[in-house]
């Protein structure tokens, strides 16, 4: 069933614009100056609270909370294991992002023993949502070698396991919940060439589910819209520069700059029953 996205996207967005969540940030290191920025254009607040002594009592206090073992260390997955305990005793929505799961053993290891600690969401690529379930081995470091048609029997399994909204990033990505699979066509082939632009988008849907949260928005609606502002964002940055550095810049002014209506403008959704 093809509809209007900004039915979907219109409450979401405005939300997370009215309410500023704040999003804790346990993630890699390459990636933290432009998971910020990303979040301060799209209206959100960033925090990069990730000792294993802060990180409970800050999940406790955030909207919304990130994980992402780009860089691992003995130390920030302690880190991380005391933010989901926080995050689970105040009610904070928790993300995972499996960044290379499959392709390395320990944090394949890590993330398998975490999902049973219920995140709101698991973002990732094809071949990340793959071997999150156990069925294949991963794709080549953080680039996907599966397409996400082929990932959809593997979020379906993540979803009743866990009971998370399952995100499978693409060409065209795919939300999907309990009830249904809702498609997205959106973004740039540029955004592959900017680093951080998946794991910043990890942290945008740590604030749409934060931003969510009591409001009576779905929370499959919040991870669409994470992903609909992301692409969004690209499509109109795609339109000002066409090399990767000038459209990194135009990308988080593009974030910055669009509202509910400008990202419903510039995306496709499709919804079917899952």
């Amino acid at each position: 069933m093809v509809e209007h996205p900004s039915q979907l996207i219109s409450p979401a967005l405005e939300r997370l614009r009215q309410t500023t969540p704040l999003v804790q940030c346990l993630t890699n290191t390459v990636v933290q100056q432009i998971t910020a920025n990303v979040l301060l254009a799209a209206g959100a607040s960033p925090a990069m609270t990730d000792t294993p002594e802060e990180a409970a009592d800050f999940a406790r206090l955030a909207s919304g909370v990130l994980l992402n073992a780009g860089t691992p260390s003995a130390s920030q997955y302690a880190g991380m294991r005391e933010a989901v305990r926080g995050a689970n005793e105040a009610g904070t929505p928790w993300v995972l992002d499996p960044v290379a799961v499959g392709a390395l053993h320990h944090r394949t290891t890590f993330a398998r023993e975490i999902i049973a600690h219920r995140p709101a969401a698991i973002r990732g690529n094809a071949s990340e949502i793959v071997a999150l379930a156990g069925l294949g081995g991963g794709g080549r470091g953080v680039d996907a070698t599966d397409e996400v048609a082929a990932a959809i029997p593997a979020a379906r399994q993540l979803q009743r396991d866990t009971g998370a909204v399952i995100a499978v990033s693409g060409a065209e990505d795919a939300i999907v919940t309990a009830e249904e699979i809702i498609w997205l066509r959106s973004g740039s082939p540029l955004l592959q060439l900017v680093i951080g632009s998946g794991c910043a988008l990890g942290a945008l849907t740590a604030a749409y589910l934060g931003a969510a949260r009591d409001s009576g928005i779905p929370a499959g609606d919040a991870v669409l819209t994470a992903h609909a502002h992301t692409g969004a964002a690209g499509q109109l940055a795609a339109r000002r520069a066409s090399s990767p550095g000038s459209f990194a810049v135009a990308w988080v002014d593009a974030l910055y700059e669009l509202d509910a209506a400008g990202v419903a403008e510039l995306v496709a959704v499709r919804r079917e029953l899952a």
